[in-house]
C-alpha cells in the first residue's frame, strides 16, 4: 500500500540531468549561491504586512518570516484529498504557509507601536480581527500542534485559549462570534489516538470502474489513491467543533465530523456547518466529496439541513460547469440569520440552452418557510455584496463571452432584479470598480454608503499611463459615478479604509516609482492633503536598496495583425546606451487569452510602481548585466467564432517576433543575445517559441507543461476536451515538436508540484524527448518543492542556475 507521508531526511544535493556532449550526466551538486549582491536581497528583513481594525481606530503589523530553511519543507508532509497538511501540527504543509514572527498594534491617530509579547521564537498564521476590533486572534504553531490565541489591543498583551489541538487541515479553523466574546473553533477530537498504520501490505488490488456513465474529471494534484490514504484523511480531518469563550469554559457542539468549514450567523444564535462523509472518490478532491450542509444551534443541535449532496465527480468540462443542486451557501451578512445559496437552472451543463443558468434563494430563520428566489441569472453567479435590507449587488458572469453583469436586486421585495452595469471583465480601461466593504457590528462585510445614499465604490483606474486607484459614490438609480479622490499623478495611492461616516478620512496604502509602500492617512478637505502628502502611519524603508538605480519604461508595439503590445523594459542601474551599446537581454512572459482584440490590446503603464524583486524572480537579472523585457503582451485571441486556441502557435510567434524588433530597433538589445524564459503556462510559451522559431539564443522554462495529452479535459483557458480539439491539443504541446528544440532549454521544476496541470512527469517526460532528439537540455528538481519555490536553499540554487545558464547561452555565447 502506497503512503502518502512525504518527510524524510534533508536533500544533500539538488538532482540535475544534463546533457553534455554526447553523453548523459547525473550531477551529484549541492545548493548553489546566486552570484551578489542577490543572495544579500534575499537574506533582508521582508516589509511587515499590516491589517486595518474594524473600529478603524488600529492596525496590526505582522513581522513575516524570510525565506524558509529547506528543513523546514523537510518535515513530513501528507498529500490527501487535494490538500496537503502537516501531521505534526495538523495544518497546512510548510510550503502552504506563509508564517509570520511578530505583532504590533498602532494607533491610527498617532504615537508610538505597541510591540505584543510573543514567546521566543515564536510563530503563527491566520491572524483575524474581533468584530469589535479590540482583540485578534491566531494560531500559534507548537511542537504537539497548533494553539489558538488571543492578543488584546488595549494591554498589548497575549494568551493562549486552547492547547494544542486546533484542526486547521482544511484550513479556516476559527470563526469568531459577532459579539467578539467567543470564537467557534474546530479542534482535533479529545482522544484521538495515534495515525493508522499505512505500513502494512496491501490486502488486495486498487479496482475503479465506470459503467457506461459519463464522468469528465480535470487534473487534479494530491488525491486520495488507496484505503491507507482514506484512513489518514479520516484521522487528521475530523475534527470537534467547539465554543471556547474569552472568558470561560468551552464547551463542544454536536459530534466530531470532518468538517470544511463552520460559520456563526450574525445574529450569533446558529452555526453554519459542512462535513463531508463516504464513499470518498480517487478521482476529485474533498470539496466534490459527498457533502452534508446543515443549521446547528449553539448546543450543537441540528435545526435544519439545507443539502444533503451526493459525489460530484461528472460536472460537464467548459469551464462555466457547475455541479447541481445548492452551492455557495452562506449567510446573508445584514440579516439576523438568512441562509443564502444558489443553484443551477441548467443542470450546471452551459451547454444546455436556458434563460435561466441560475437562481439565488434565501431563506431565514427558523428556517420552516419555504426558500425565496432572491433573483434569476442568466449567467453563473458570482457574488454577492449586501448592502441593506433593500439593497444588494449580485453578480455574474460567463466564461465564454468574458462578460460580468451587476445587478440591483432588493431582498425585501425580491424580483428580477435591475442590470446596473454590463461589460468585458477582462477590460481594465472601463472598469468601474467595486463596492467598498466594511465590517459591520457583527464582522460580516456590507456596502459602504456616502451620506447622500450612493454606494462608495473603489477600482484600480487603469489608464495606458497607468493605474491610479480611485474612491467614487455611484447612484444605484442610474449607474452614474462621480469620483470622490484618485490617486496623484505619479503615484500609486489605494483606499484602505475609511475613517469617518463622510468619507473624507482614508487610510491608504501609497507607492511610488522610487518610495516604497507605506500606510498613511489621508484627509480629502485638508488642502495640503486633497492633493499633496498625507500623513504617514508606517516608515517601512526599501528592502533592497541595490535596485534603486534600475530604469524602467513601457515599450508600445504592434503585432503583424494590428493588435496593440506592451511590455515593460528594464536596464540595469548605470546603463547608458550611447556608452554600453546593446546589452543581453531575456523576456519573461505568460500568454493570455482574450474574445476582443482591442481589450487585448490595452496598454498600462507601470511608471508609478515601487518594484523590488522577491523569490527566484527573473528580474534579479538586471543585477548581472542583462536588461528584461518583463511581461511583454503574448494575448491570444479568438475571432471570427474561432476559439483563441486553434491559432495559438501562430499568435504567439507573431507576439514574440514583435517584442523582438521592438527592442532591438531601440539599440537596447542585440538580436543575438536575446533568451525567453516564463514560469507555469510561460513555460509552456518559452518552449513552444523555441520548438516553432529561432528568435531566442536559449529559454528558461520553470515548472511548466508540455504535453496537453496529459490534461485532456481541458487546461488554462481551452475548455475542450482532447477529443474535442485533438488537432489544436497536439499543435500546442511542444512535447510533439520537441525534434525541433534546436536552442539550449533549462528545465526546473519542484519535485512536489501541487498546481493542476504541471505535474512533474511533464517536465520529466520532455526532458526524456528532448535528450532522446539530442537536444542541449539541462533538467533541474527542486527535492521539496511545490510549484512555487519557497526554500532559501532552493531559491538561491533556481537563480544561480539562471544565471549561470544565461552567461554560458547568452552573455558569452559566440555568434551563431
Amino acid at each position: 500500500m502506497r503512503r502518502r507521508l512525504l518527510g524524510r531526511a534533508l536533500p544533500a544535493f539538488v538532482l540535475i540531468a544534463a546533457l553534455a556532449g554526447p553523453a548523459l550526466a547525473q550531477e551529484a551538486l549541492t545548493y548553489q549561491q546566486p552570484p551578489a549582491p542577490i543572495a544579500d536581497i534575499l537574506d533582508a528583513r521582508p516589509t511587515p504586512t499590516a491589517s486595518l481594525s474594524p473600529d478603524r481606530a488600529t492596525l496590526a503589523l505582522y513581522d513575516r518570516a524570510n525565506l524558509p530553511p529547506i528543513a523546514e519543507l523537510a518535515e513530513p508532509m501528507l498529500r490527501l484529498a487535494g490538500y496537503r497538511i502537516n501531521p505534526r501540527n495538523n495544518g497546512p504543509a510548510n510550503s502552504r504557509v506563509a508564517w509570520l514572527t511578530g505583532l504590533s498594534f498602532q494607533p491610527v491617530a498617532g504615537g508610538p507601536a505597541r510591540a505584543v509579547q510573543l514567546p521566543a521564537g515564536a510563530r503563527f498564521m491566520s491572524p483575524s480581527w474581533s468584530p469589535d476590533g479590540k482583540s485578534v486572534a491566531l494560531l500559534m504553531d507548537a511542537p504537539a500542534g497548533l494553539e489558538l490565541w488571543v492578543a488584546d489591543v488595549a494591554s498589548g498583551q497575549a494568551r493562549r485559549l486552547t492547547e494544542a489541538r486546533v484542526n486547521a487541515a482544511a484550513g479556516g479553523a476559527y470563526d469568531w462570534a459577532p459579539d467578539s466574546s467567543a470564537l467557534l473553533v474546530r479542534m482535533v477530537p479529545e482522544g484521538r489516538g495515534a495515525a493508522p498504520d499505512v505500513s502494512r501490505p496491501p490486502a488486495g488490488p486498487i479496482i475503479e470502474e465506470s459503467m457506461g456513465r459519463t464522468a469528465p474529471a480535470r487534473t487534479y494534484q494530491d488525491l486520495l489513491s488507496n484505503a491507507g490514504d482514506e484512513a489518514l484523511f479520516d484521522h487528521y480531518f475530523t475534527s470537534q467543533l467547539t465554543y471556547v469563550p474569552l472568558n470561560g469554559r468551552a464547551r463542544t457542539l454536536g459530534a466530531p465530523a470532518v468538517h470544511l468549514g463552520a460559520g456563526i450567523s450574525p445574529d450569533g444564535r446558529y452555526v453554519l456547518r459542512t462535513a463531508i462523509k463516504r464513499p470518498y472518490s480517487y478521482v476529485v478532491p474533498a470539496g466534490l466529496f459527498p457533502t452534508e450542509i446543515t443549521v446547528l444551534d449553539l448546543q450543537g443541535r441540528e435545526v435544519h439541513r439545507v443539502a444533503d449532496l451526493p459525489l460530484r465527480d461528472n460536472i460537464p468540462t467548459p469551464f462555466d460547469a457547475v455541479a447541481p443542486g445548492p452551492r455557495s451557501v452562506n449567510w446573508r451578512s445584514d440579516a439576523p440569520a438568512t441562509l443564502v445559496w444558489v443553484e443551477a437552472r441548467d443542470g450546471g451543463d452551459p451547454r444546455v440552452e436556458a434563460e435561466v443558468r441560475d437562481r439565488v434563494f434565501l431563506q431565514a430563520a427558523p428556517f420552516t418557510a419555504a426558500p425565496t428566489r432572491l433573483v434569476d441569472l442568466r449567467d453563473r453567479y458570482a457574488g454577492v455584496t449586501w448592502g441593506d435590507a433593500d439593497t444588494a449587488l449580485v453578480s455574474s458572469r460567463w466564461f465564454n463571452t468574458r462578460r460580468e453583469t451587476r445587478l440591483v436586486v432588493d431582498p425585501s421585495n425580491p424580483g428580477e432584479g435591475r442590470v446596473l452595469l454590463e461589460r468585458n471583465y477582462q477590460d481594465r480601461y472601463n472598469n468601474p470598480g467595486s463596492p467598498v466593504t466594511e465590517p459591520n457590528a457583527a464582522g460580516f462585510p456590507v456596502m459602504r454608503f456616502a451620506g447622500d445614499g450612493r454606494v462608495l465604490m473603489s477600482g484600480p483606474g487603469a489608464t495606458r499611463e497607468g493605474e491610479y486607484p480611485f474612491l467614487a459614490a455611484m447612484d444605484l438609480a442610474t449607474g452614474q459615478s462621480e469620483r470622490l479622490w484618485t490617486s496623484a499623478t505619479g503615484d500609486y495611492e489605494s483606499v484602505v479604509g475609511i475613517l469617518d461616516d463622510e468619507a473624507r478620512r482614508l487610510v491608504t496604502r501609497r507607492e511610488t516609482r522610487n518610495d516604497p509602500p507605506n500606510l498613511y492617512v489621508r484627509n480629502l478637505d485638508a488642502p495640503q492633503q486633497g492633493t499633496g502628502a498625507p500623513d504617514a502611519l508606517t516608515q517601512f524603508p526599501d528592502p533592497a536598496p541595490q535596485l534603486a538605480g534600475v530604469t524602467r519604461q513601457l515599450v508600445t508595439y504592434t503585432r503583424a495583425d494590428g493588435v496593440a503590445l506592451s511590455g515593460t523594459l528594464y536596464l540595469p542601474a548605470g546603463y547608458d546606451k550611447d556608452r554600453d551599446g546593446p546589452l543581453p537581454l531575456v523576456m519573461w512572459a505568460y500568454p493570455a487569452e482574450f474574445t476582443d482584440a482591442a481589450v487585448a490590446g490595452q496598454v498600462v503603464d507601470t511608471a508609478n510602481r515601487f518594484v523590488r524583486p522577491g523569490g527566484s524572480s527573473h528580474l534579479f537579472l538586471l543585477t548581472q548585466g542583462y536588461a528584461v523585457l518583463d511581461d511583454p503582451s503574448m494575448p491570444i485571441v479568438g475571432r471570427d467564432g474561432a476559439e483563441p486556441n486553434d491559432t495559438y502557435i501562430e499568435q504567439l510567434k507573431a507576439s514574440a517576433e514583435a517584442a523582438v524588433n521592438a527592442v532591438v530597433e531601440m539599440g537596447v538589445a542585440d538580436r543575438d543575445r536575446i533568451a525567453v524564459g516564463g514560469h507555469s503556462y510561460g513555460a509552456f510559451m518559452t518552449a513552444n517559441l523555441l520548438a516553432h522559431t529561432d528568435l531566442f539564443r536559449t529559454g528558461i522554462a520553470r515548472s511548466g507543461a508540455y504535453n496537453r495529452t496529459l490534461t485532456p479535459f481541458g487546461f488554462q483557458a481551452e475548455q475542450r476536451t482532447y477529443w474535442e480539439a485533438t488537432d489544436t491539443y497536439t499543435e500546442m504541446s511542444p512535447f510533439t515538436y520537441a525534434n525541433r528544440v534546436n536552442e539550449p532549454i533549462l528545465l526546473i521544476h519542484g519535485e512536489a508540484d501541487d498546481n493542476s496541470g504541471t505535474f512533474p512527469v511533464q517536465s520529466e517526460r520532455f526532458y526524456a524527448a528532448l535528450k532522446g532528439n539530442g537536444a542541449n537540455v539541462r533538467y533541474v528538481v527542486l527535492p521539496l518543492e511545490a510549484h512555487g519555490y519557497r526554500a532559501r536553499e532552493s531559491v538561491g540554487h533556481t537563480l544561480w542556475e539562471m544565471t549561470r545558464w544565461l552567461d554560458q547561452h547568452v552573455k558569452n555565447a559566440p555568434a551563431r
